[in-house]
């Protein structure tokens, strides 16, 4: 059966729709769009679709979407295959998401442009169904300040350059949807302006700017801080930094790590304090070492030791993470207290708010993808549905379906 002829309904949970849950909920999918949801009642008919009978407490809710994910399961965006990129849209699904961004690494010139060609190739033609989708590329680096380099190798750190980015952006076929800079470096401003003017996202990332530094680059078009905390200028009484301009300005999403180990639980509760469920995006800034354990592996040329959730350069450095987007939400709702349904705004609705894709993505709508993951009681994901294609069931889940 192709996905053009797809019919499927999913009843009986609770159902996420316009920021809360609704007991006995259902959702009709024919393709790869929802067609209709609701609360079901029993004198629908469901002739011809098949049909997914939840428990009560399970909850059906839109696919979470990771914009700062480098790899997974062996897998990088940076390794420019087919394969790599096959690979990382396999097993995403399996912690509930369903679309993200291909995230590169400050490299060699060649490489980046491998890597973009590769990704707008894979995404205008090759992109299997049943997957999670590639929405876009997040170019981070290489215009950051070795000063905050963190995982970013330095060799490859360089100045701004407007004309190699205007070549970046037409290599990549359109499909460069943010970039993280260091604004407060020669030339930032111009570039934060020209990636503006070309409908891509500027956030503020490896950056040791100054708040004064971060609201010029505000005006000109900064709409977004890479990995709040990481490998920025930190909040101080007399100088509030890229942190406390994150925290002031509205204008201005914050990425964030939430694994309890890039950002103390403590520090996230601060961010939800400031930004609140409207203003954080959940990230996993996953590296290749995602679902292999414990071990040595590759980031842009250089070794990282994986151990239990932590992954670190040689010098003590966080290189990425290993972390999952299912327990990304699960530690929101632990280290802050708030809702499951805030939690999914800051995983699925703002990421696809921030990257221009809410229009198809990020909530269950009528007319919209359906990216929607089933999660049971206990919030782990049972079932994830990628575009109206069965993506991934968890062992053991046998719900009855005709």
């Amino acid at each position: 059966m192709t996905v053009t002829d797809n019919k499927i309904l999913l009843k009986g949970a609770q159902l996420y729709v316009n920021g809360k849950f609704e007991a006995n909920g259902y959702v009709k999918v024919e393709g790869d769009k929802i067609v209709d949801l609701g609360i079901w009642e029993e004198s629908f008919h469901d002739n011809c679709y098949q049909v997914f009978e939840l428990m009560s407490n399970d909850k059906i809710i839109p696919g979470f979407i990771d914009i700062h994910i480098h790899g997974a399961a062996d897998a990088d965006t940076m390794d420019a295959t087919v394969e790599a990129l096959e690979t990382i849209a396999n097993v995403l699904p399996s912690e509930g998401t369903t679309s993200f961004l291909a995230t590169t690494i400050t490299s060699s010139n060649d490489h980046i442009e491998k890597a973009l060609v590769n990704v707008k190739d894979f995404i205008e033609g090759i992109q299997p169904e049943g997957q999670a989708e590639i929405v876009g590329i997040h170019l981070e680096g290489p215009f950051i300040n070795p000063a905050r380099a963190g995982a970013q190798p330095l060799e490859h750190i360089r100045p701004h350059d407007r004309h190699q980015l205007k070549e970046w952006l037409s290599l990549a076929g359109g499909h460069i949807k943010q970039v993280t800079l260091a604004p407060e470096q020669t030339d930032g401003l111009p570039v934060v302006e020209l990636l503006t003017r070309h409908g891509v996202i500027t956030s503020i990332g490896h950056s040791d700017a100054t708040f004064e530094e971060v609201r010029a680059a505000v005006e000109v078009g900064a709409t977004c801080v890479t990995h709040l905390y990481n490998q920025m200028r930190g909040l101080h009484h007399r100088e509030p930094g890229t942190v406390g301009a994150a925290f002031l300005f509205n204008e201005m999403r914050a990425e964030i790590i939430v694994d309890g180990i890039h950002v103390r639980p403590e520090m996230v509760q601060l961010a939800f304090k400031q930004k609140g469920k409207e203003g954080l995006i959940l990230i996993t800034d996953a590296m290749r070492a995602k679902y292999l354990g414990d071990g040595v592996y590759d980031l842009g040329g250089q070794q990282v030791t994986v151990t239990g959730e932590t992954a670190m350069l040689e010098d003590g450095a966080l290189a990425g993470s290993v972390l999952k987007m299912v327990n990304a939400v699960k530690n929101m709702m632990t280290y802050t207290g708030c809702s499951l349904a805030d939690a999914i705004m800051m995983a699925s609705e703002n990421p696809a708010r921030q990257v221009n894709v809410f229009d198809r993505k990020g909530s269950l709508a009528i007319g919209k993808d359906a990216d929607i993951v089933i999660l049971n009681e206990s919030n782990q994901v049972v079932k994830t549905f990628c575009r109206g294609v069965l993506a991934y069931t968890a062992k053991g889940e046998c719900h009855e379906n005709h």
